[in-house]
């Protein structure tokens, strides 16, 4: 099993997501002899899950059912655990897009965190790129050490622990873009100069506070990267709902429809809107925005090596 490759049965040792809903689905290592509880009952890794194919509906001991899916980079950052405050996969998304990654990919990244953005960059550069990621706490950077080897990305990634706000990221004139998620990003500028390419390289800052995104401009500019560029993304979601609305009394023109010779009582006009007329509303599938939504997450702030 692997983060990157697609593998059709499941393994022991593997990494599974068992799904109970949209809402409610967590990570599991699959192992011989453990077994798993949900609330429809017992999961029994030896016969249920390994052997079986990913995707595969698994009925647990209380009659309910689950299913269980192969691991991808978006379905882990729903459900790893959290050592620290994370990146969704829409603030994900266009960071990938907009430091033009691609495999093959040089990708350095401060700091690793919880793993999240890791494991897409990791996604997004395979088969033949690489990710250097540094981490300040050596606890978060030997446990990502662990998960990468568990999920079958090792290869693909350098984890050191070291501040790279003193000692930079331990490569020079090599990276593609560089990424920065750290409270002081100005004073790891000059390293990340010193990691890209000669030129062309892109970077990105994330950072929650408006204050740390003058800074890293001003310090952007003056080891002269050049397309200074700061963004927010906006997450909002709709539901598809019925709704009614009143049927206006347009006067006149009504009339006119109705001597064209539309019977409400006709049987075959039931499945229609216009089935609803008597009643003075009309039912419409529309989209309707959640009451609540994602606000600030934080501000991206990009700029290309001149």
């Amino acid at each position: 099993m692997s983060f990157v490759e697609y593998g059709d049965t499941i393994k022991d040792g593997d990494t599974a997501i068992v799904f109970l809903g949209h809402e409610s689905m967590f990570p599991v290592k699959v192992q011989h002899g453990t077994v798993t509880q949900t609330k429809y009952g017992v999961i029994r890794h030896s016969t249920d899950l390994i052997g079986k194919k990913y995707g595969s509906k698994v009925t647990c001991s209380k009659g309910g059912w689950v299913f269980i899916l192969h691991p991808t980079p978006e379905l882990w950052t729903m459900n790893l655990p959290h050592r620290t405050q994370i990146l969704y996969s829409t603030d994900i998304s266009i960071i990938t897009m907009m430091l033009e990654l691609k495999p093959g990919s040089i990708v350095c990244e401060s700091g690793t965190g919880s793993g999240s953005l890791s494991h897409a960059l990791i996604r997004t550069v395979a088969p033949t790129g690489h990710l250097y990621t540094v981490e300040f706490h050596q606890q978060r950077a030997e446990k990502a050490r662990e998960e990468f080897r568990e999920h079958g990305v090792e290869h693909l990634v350098t984890v050191t622990n070291q501040d790279v706000c003193k000692n930079g990221f331990g490569v020079s004139n090599i990276a593609d873009a560089v990424f920065l998620d750290i409270p002081s990003p100005w004073e790891a500028i000059g390293h990340a100069k010193s990691a890209l390419k000669a030129e062309g390289g892109r970077i990105c800052s994330f950072s929650p506070c408006i204050e740390q995104v003058q800074r890293t401009c001003l310090a952007m500019e003056e080891c002269g990267f050049t397309e200074i560029n700061t963004l927010e993304i906006l997450l909002r979601v709709y539901n598809v709902r019925t709704i009614s609305l009143q049927i206006p009394d347009l006067g006149k023109a009504a009339e006119d429809n109705s001597s064209t010779g539309f019977d409400s009582s006709n049987t075959s006009n039931q499945g229609s809107p216009c089935a609803n007329l008597q009643q003075g509303t009309v039912q419409f599938k529309s989209g309707v925005p959640l009451r609540e939504m994602v606000g600030h997450t934080g501000y991206l702030t990009f700029a290309t090596k001149s």
